[in-house]
């Protein structure tokens, strides 16, 4: 499809998650013929919302890191998205849920890298370049998408839904941790709601920061130093309400709180 077009959708794309509209399945004039092409109309979403409207790329989300996520949205690989400067909040955010259609949240381990993996790389490399590790919560805007008629393309055209991220204290010697057996917990209103482990995310968060490493620099846009990236959730998505506190924890990675009003 030729550049012109792909901006148009994306605008129209953009222009759903700016006005918070409903929206159950993508529109058929919208949606991307294939991966390819949604990959490109998320690049222009991209460039839109940098110059325009959420700040700089601040890093990437993975998502679809689950065989069970990956076989219903058809594909046999995670996706990615941005994350964006202003939407990248530390240890505790308090935020208006009005400002969105369905908020949603997830339970994840972060990294924050302190080299650049301009050609991505194997996990001992992809590890080396890692700065430090942390709790963080990831922030989903879904604008109430039907999952029943859910697949990869719609999410990625989307940004692959990314809100922002509440990310917590970075833990500089994560090294000293195995983080495949790192427990994660989300709680709200103090109610255990759901666990996980690092394992749970691709076998290790580091092989989904690898993946993604290696997609971005096989497309030209590789990840730099000092770029945050949030390597999939290990608790089932929520969706939290006017009111209720959300606070996760990972051994050995701390803590991250959302109080929403």
């Amino acid at each position: 499809m030729a550049e012109e077009e792909i901006r148009k959708k994306a605008v129209q794309i953009v222009e759903l998650f700016r006005r918070r509209q409903p929206t159950p399945i993508l529109a058929a004039e919208l949606y991307p013929a294939d991966l390819d092409e949604a990959y490109a109309i998320r690049r222009a979403f991209q460039q839109i919302e940098e110059t325009s409207g959420r700040g700089a790329v601040a890093g990437y989300k993975i998502g679809l890191t689950t065989p069970v996520m990956q076989k219903l949205c058809g594909v046999a690989e995670p996706c990615y998205g941005a994350i964006f400067a202003r939407e990248v909040h530390h240890r505790r955010a308090e935020l208006d849920i009005r400002r969105y259609c369905r908020l949603g949240v997830e339970t994840e381990i972060a990294f924050r890298l302190g080299d650049d993996l301009q050609d991505g790389g194997d996990s001992d490399r992809i590890a080396e370049a890692i700065e430090s590790s942390m709790a963080a919560i990831e922030l989903i805007e879904d604008l109430g998408y039907d999952y029943g008629r859910l697949d990869a393309a719609a999410m990625i055209a989307g940004n692959v839904w990314n809100a922002g991220a509440v990310l917590g204290e970075p833990v500089s010697d994560w090294r000293g941790r195995d983080l495949a057996l790192a427990q994660a917990r989300l709680s709200i209103n103090g109610r255990h709601i759901g666990s996980g482990i690092g394992a749970d995310v691709m076998g290790h968060p580091i092989n989904a920061l690898a993946w993604l490493a290696n997609s971005l620099a096989a497309a030209g846009t590789p990840l730099k130093r000092g770029m945050i990236v949030m390597t999939g959730s290990m608790v089932p998505i929520q969706y939290p309400t006017a009111g209720d506190h959300i606070s996760i924890e990972v051994s050995g990675l701390g803590s991250a709180e959302l109080v929403l009003s």
